[in-house]
This record gives structure tokens, sequence and C-alpha cells, in this order.
């Protein structure tokens, strides 16, 4: 059966050769992303004949929620089953009137970030415009009907710049004025840093805002935290940056998350300083949240505050991420992990992002 959501754009086709009126591919949007609907019996203003023709044809949902999770804080985090029996992962973060949804592109990741739950286990497969479209419907209609998301951060599992093809169409049906209507200026692709990537999203002509995981101020340092490094190198991430924000004109974001120990010395934050200084940016710095399992350790407060004492003296624009969404698992992966591992190898999760 085929998936509604990920052939919008070729529902104009179908209606034609049914005999239906084109405006029916409105109103089907309209219940789709401000009518929530859930099914296509919630379709109310469409002809009953026509609403089960639409349930012989089509699915509106190809995933089903397998968890549900709500921290104290209001963040909510589902994990998703697939069609294909995996699992993924979404979060609902509020911060007042801003309502931003992280979302996954791929099943798991290949990055092999060695702090990450996320790439634990490598990369199943990359997901479908529609699959990724649907975690955002699902976190959707976890808001009130007086409510509506505001943002969008590509920065789930997975790396989004290694599924473009499935990520862009996404983005452009969330950034239409018929989709959910977010503006592309409060949209966010997060990469730990493809180069050639990074250029072909620059060549696409869109203003989706970029935010880069550095996490080591060095070669050296980031080749033993994030593996890939070795072949591409921090210079040539940089250079294809700047190149985004030539074409783009939006300001950069540069993520480092800070584990206690390894890249959270003042000599760190002056070599980040030196190596950030001059360009229009802003270093979003988090403070690790552990994985049970890994080695890795949440800064002290001592050394949080000597760090960004750093930055700031070398001129760099900071926000310290606020930690959101504790004791559900909510960093990327760490969920997924608990319900797909076997008992005898599983990870147990820590406190989350």
């Amino acid at each position: 059966m085929r998936h509604l959501i990920a052939e919008l754009e070729q529902l104009a086709e179908w209606l034609e050769s049914r005999g239906h009126p084109q405006y029916r591919l409105q109103q089907i949007k309209h219940w789709l992303f401000a009518g929530r609907a859930r099914d296509f019996d919630e379709m109310t203003d469409l002809p009953r004949r026509f609403r089960a023709e639409l349930a012989e044809e089509f699915e509106l949902n190809r995933s089903q929620i397998a968890r549900h999770d709500i921290a104290g804080d209001g963040t909510e985090k589902l994990l998703l089953k697939l069609f294909d029996g995996q699992h993924i992962e979404c979060v609902l973060l509020r911060d007042g009137q801003r309502l931003t949804i992280c979302v996954s592109s791929q099943v798991g990741c290949a990055m092999g970030c060695v702090f990450c739950a996320s790439g634990l286990d490598g990369v199943e497969r990359n997901l479908t415009s529609g699959e990724i479209i649907e975690q955002m419907l699902h976190l959707q209609r976890l808001l009130p009907e007086d409510q509506r998301l505001s943002h969008i951060v590509m920065m789930g599992m997975g790396e989004p710049l290694a599924n473009l093809d499935a990520v862009l169409p996404a983005l452009d049906v969330a950034a239409s004025s018929a989709g959910l209507g977010i503006s592309p200026r409060r949209i966010t692709i997060s990469t730990v840093g493809i180069p050639a990537a990074i250029l072909r999203l620059a060549n696409q002509s869109r203003s989706f805002n970029l935010a880069v995981s550095l996490h080591a101020p060095d070669d050296a340092l980031r080749n033993e935290l994030v593996p890939v490094n070795r072949n591409i190198g921090i210079r040539a991430i940089l250079d294809a940056a700047d190149r985004y924000f030539d074409v783009s004109g939006r300001r950069l974001t540069f993520e480092y998350v800070l584990l206690a120990g390894v890249n959270d010395s003042p000599k760190h934050a002056r070599q980040l300083a030196q190596l950030l200084r001059g360009r229009c940016l802003l270093l979003n710095v988090i403070p690790y949240n552990p994985v049970a399992g890994l080695p890795y350790h949440t800064p002290s407060a001592t050394a949080i505050h000597r760090f960004r004492a750093e930055l700031e003296r070398g001129g760099i624009p900071i926000r310290f991420r606020q930690r959101k969404g504790n004791r559900i698992n909510a960093a990327c992966g760490q969920l997924r992990r608990i319900v797909q591992s076997p008992p005898a190898n599983r990870i147990q999760a820590g406190p989350s992002a």
C-alpha cells in the first residue's frame, strides 16, 4: 500500500486519474497539517466514498508510537516503530512560546561519534521523506489545538547531510504554507561536517540554518571523538561552512559537546576561540549528558565556568544549552537502544539532553 504523506506531490495525478477535482488535494493537506488528522475518517468534509477510496489505496501512517515519555520540564519524546520493525526517536522541546521539534533522518548513524548513543550500532538505513514528515506530524499532535510548532531541528538520529535527497523534500513540505508553515529561518540542519554535502546544500537556494558539530578545536582530538574526521579535517569543514554563509547569509552555528577531562579545559576554549574568530556565528556549548556504559561525564560547574570565561574573553558569541528531558532518555539514540538491544548486550541510558 502506498504512503500518502510520501506521495503528496504525486497525489494530483492520482486524483486526475480517478476523476476527482484537484481541490481535494488542498483539503487533504489541510487535514494532515492543520487539522492534525490521524486517519481518513477524521477528514469529515471529504465524501465518505472518497475517504474509503483513499483508505484502499494509501496508508496515512506508516509508523506507530511504541513509547511516549514526558519529562517534568514538558519535554516529550516519542519512540516510533517503523513499518519494517526498526525504531527511531523524535522529541518535542518546550521553551515558553518556542515549540521546537528534533527529528531523525536515519535509523542509527554512521558517523561514529564516540560519546553518542545513536551511532553505537552503526546505521541501518536512510529514512524516506514521508517518514521524516510523519515524525513532525506525530509531534504536532502532542500540542493543544491553539498551539503550533515554531522550530524544527534536524538533530535526531542520523546524519542529515548523508540523506539530503529525503531531508530537503521533507523540510520543503514543513516550510510550505500548505504544510506546517514554518519559516526556513526557523529550520536548522545539524551535521558533523561533510564538506561536499554542505557545498551541495549551499547550491540548493534554500535558507535553512546550518549547525556544525565540532566537539574539538583541532584535528588530533576531533579524530578521536568523531572518527570520520580523519578523512575530512576541520579546515575543509570550516571552508564549506564559510561558503554556505556566503551564499545563504545565515549565521552559522557550531555545536560543542563538553566532555569532562577531554575537551573542556581553558586551553581547549582558547584554541576554539582562535579557530572560530572572525565569523558570523553562534557557538552552542552542550554539557554532556552521560550514557551509562560509555566513559564520558558531565564537566563540573567550575570547569564549565572557566571554559565559558575563556570563550567570552575571546569574543565568541556563545550559548550554553539548558538541559531538557531529564530522565526520559531524550538524548539521541538512548531510548531506541533500550527497546531494540538484546538484554544481555544492552547499554542502559542515563540522564538525557
